[in-house]
């Protein structure tokens, strides 16, 4: 990842939280006005895809500061999971919550997506939400995120897609790419489609809600 990158959300973690949740008057009109969507329902909806009972090893990339997973992986007791940040901040911020909510099945790891430090086929589950718009090399994040999958495992998540909201798109450009919290080139919605079937085939869901894109996919055995 690129140190711009990092600093650029190292700087941002005091209003991190309120940005993704529109819980300040300035960050619900970030939210409703400019992306037209609701990031906590978005959030919902992803991990309602995978069940409060689930069993089985699950690799959360990039964890960021659990602002929507916490409450999630409290009620997931039957699994060990696991959270990859690149940012030293982002794995502070989720230690504390980590420790506040006694996640006692999480561990947390700091490292880059593109160079996981995960044997192959040791997930049952990725989770990755809110993170490929920002990864340096989504081509090489995708493979590693397959690889470190199991055969019939599971990926969902969701990111942000160009072409889907002019005025988003305006402002991925002029800002978010320039400050370093969005990296181009960026997906449009039909190119994640070929990605994801290029890795899943047939077995790929998607959707999206204005610029962002929803998705679960299942490997193959």
């Amino acid at each position: 990842m690129k140190m711009a990158q990092k600093n650029a959300y190292d700087r941002m973690m005091s209003r991190y939280d309120d940005v993704l949740t529109g819980r300040k008057w300035w960050s619900w009109l970030y939210m409703h006005w400019l992306w037209g969507v609701d990031d906590n329902e978005i959030a919902r909806k992803v991990l309602s895809f995978i069940p409060d009972d689930f069993e089985g090893k699950i690799l959360d990339v990039p964890v960021g500061t659990m602002v929507f997973t916490h409450a999630k992986y409290q009620r997931m007791t039957n699994a060990e999971i696991v959270g990859l940040d690149y940012s030293e901040e982002m794995i502070r911020f989720a230690s504390l919550r980590k420790k506040s909510d006694e996640l006692h099945n999480l561990t947390l790891v700091r490292g880059d997506v593109g160079d996981m430090p995960f044997e192959d086929g040791c997930f049952d589950c990725v989770l990755t939400m809110n993170g490929i718009h920002a990864f340096p090399d989504k081509e090489k994040a995708f493979a590693e995120i397959f690889r470190v999958l199991k055969p019939s495992g599971r990926l969902c998540g969701c990111f942000y897609v160009e072409g889907e909201r002019g005025v988003g798109d305006w402002f991925v450009r002029n800002v978010l790419n320039r400050r370093g919290y969005f990296v181009p080139p960026h997906y449009t919605l039909s190119e994640v489609e070929k990605k994801l079937r290029s890795l899943f085939g047939e077995n790929v869901q998607l959707s999206n809600n204005r610029s962002i894109c929803l998705f679960r996919c299942v490997k193959s055995k």
